[in-house]
């Protein structure tokens, strides 16, 4: 994995670790007090997602 590729992946995971440290776990998980640090969440895991695709076809380009 290319270091670029590593960045993003540390600053994925920070952000889910911070939301899911933020939510209110005494509530709903879909109240409207958590449906912001719920999407964020989400689209860091999409995020997640993307940068696996993309270090693929990184890799796929690659003559061995």
């Amino acid at each position: 994995m290319q270091k670029f590729y590593k960045v993003f992946l540390v600053l994925f995971i920070i952000f889910i670790a911070i939301n899911l440290y933020a939510l209110d776990w005494q509530s709903e998980v879909l109240s409207e007090d958590n449906l912001k640090f719920v999407f964020s969440i989400a689209s860091a895991a999409i995020g997640l997602i993307l940068l696996f695709v993309l270090n693929t076809w990184s890799k796929i380009g690659v003559k061995k």
